[in-house]
C-alpha cells in the first residue's frame, strides 16, 4: 500500500486532527513498550544501527552507504542489514549497488548470517526501535527541514517513538537545510546535553550530465522531496513541474504514460532519482534522466573517529 503521510504532520503545532488520534497514538506507543525485549541479543560482529524517529526522509539509507565507503577505506569488511518489506524492494537495490546486503524477516538472522561469513561490521538500515539487539553504534537521523513536524507520535503525527526517548541516545545525526542549525541544537540539547551532533548536506554527483538552459519535469516517491526539488533548483535546474509520490511508491504503466505525456505537453525533460529508478520496472527508461547525489559529512573526522574507536572497543 503506498500513502502519502498526511499534510497535518509537518504541521509546527498539533491540529484537531492530531488531538483526535493521540489515544490511536498512546495506545500503539503501549503495544512498542510491551514488546521491548528483556533480554536482547549482543553479537560476536560490531553493529552500527542507523534509524530514525521521524518516519522517512531523514537519510539513514545515505548515511548507511556514506558508512559503509568509510570503513572501506579503512580495509573494514562491513555489510548491510536490512529487514525485509516487501515494499522497501528499492532500498535493497540501492544498497546491492554498495555493498554486500543481508535481509532477513528478523534483522538478528541477518546479522547471524554476516557473523557466519566473517564480517567485521554489520551496518543497519533501519531498525533503532528493535530492541532485540544491543547495538554497539547508533544513530538517530533527522532532516532539519522537517524536523519533528508537530511533535506527536504516529498516527497523530510522524514519530515513531517520543522524542524525549532522545535522553536514552548518544548519536544524532541532522541533514538538509543548515540553516536553523543553532536552534535545533538547543532543542536537542534541552533533551539530552550530552548527545554528539553530526551535520550532513546531499551534493550532487552527476549535475554535469544536465543541460542548465533545458526544462525538467521532476518526480519522485522519497522521503523528502522538496529537499531535492530544492537542491536542484540551488545547482541552477529549471524545475518547470514537480510531482511528489509516497515513498517506496510502486510506480504503474499508468503512471509513467501520464509523466511522459505531461512532460512532453510542457517541452521538459523528465527527472527522477536513483532510489526511484529500480521502481520504474523497465517502462521507458530511456526517457528519464537520473539524478544522483551524495551525503556529505561536514566534520568527516569526527565520524570516522567515532565509528573507528567503537569497532576497537568491540
Amino acid at each position: 500500500m503506498n500513502l502519502k503521510k498526511p499534510k497535518f504532520w509537518d504541521y509546527k503545532k498539533p491540529n484537531i486532527y492530531s488531538y483526535l488520534l493521540i489515544p490511536i497514538a498512546k495506545f500503539l506507543q503501549l503495544i512498542s513498550y510491551l514488546k521491548k525485549k528483556s533480554n536482547p541479543k549482543k553479537f560476536k560482529i560490531k553493529t552500527i544501527c542507523i534509524g530514525n524517529i521521524y518516519l522517512g526522509g531523514t537519510g539513514k539509507t545515505s548515511l548507511a552507504i556514506k558508512i559503509n565507503k568509510i570503513l572501506n577505506k579503512k580495509n573494514i569488511k562491513s555489510c548491510f542489514i536490512k529487514k525485509n518489506y516487501s515494499n522497501q524492494n528499492d532500498e535493497q537495490k540501492l544498497l546491492k549497488n554498495y555493498g554486500k546486503l543481508f535481509v532477513a524477516l528478523n534483522r538478528a538472522d541477518a546479522i547471524k548470517q554476516a557473523e557466519e561469513e566473517n564480517y567485521d561490521v554489520a551496518i543497519l538500515d533501519d531498525g533503532l526501535q528493535d530492541k532485540s539487539i544491543v547495538y554497539d553504534l547508533s544513530f538517530v537521523c533527522f532532516n532539519n527541514l522537517n524536523w519533528i513536524g508537530n511533535g506527536m507520535t504516529i498516527p497523530a503525527g510522524p514519530l515513531r517513538e517520543d522524542i524525549n526517548n532522545l535522553q536514552y541516545y548518544n548519536n544524532i545525526f541532522l541533514n538538509g537545510n543548515l540553516e536553523n542549525l543553532e536552534k535545533l541544537k538547543k532543542e536537542i540539547y534541552k533533551i539530552n546535553p550530552n548527545l554528539n551532533i553530526y551535520l550532513g548536506k546531499y551534493e550532487p554527483l552527476n549535475l554535469n550530465e544536465f543541460e542548465i538552459e533545458k526544462n525538467y519535469f521532476l518526480f519522485s516517491g522519497i522521503g523528502n522531496h522538496q529537499t531535492l526539488v530544492s537542491m536542484l533548483k540551488n545547482n541552477g535546474l529549471k524545475i518547470i513541474k514537480d510531482i511528489e509520490f509516497p515513498d517506496h511508491y510502486e510506480y504503474t504503466k499508468t503512471d509513467i504514460d501520464n509523466i511522459l505525456i505531461e512532460a512532453k505537453n510542457l517541452e521538459c525533460q523528465i527527472i527522477t532519482t536513483e532510489k526511484d529508478y529500480f521502481r520504474l520496472q523497465n517502462n521507458n527508461l530511456d526517457k528519464f534522466k537520473i539524478f544522483k547525489s551524495e551525503l556529505k559529512i561536514i566534520d568527516e573526522d569526527k565520524l570516522i573517529s567515532a565509528i573507528l574507536n567503537t569497532n576497537e572497543n568491540h
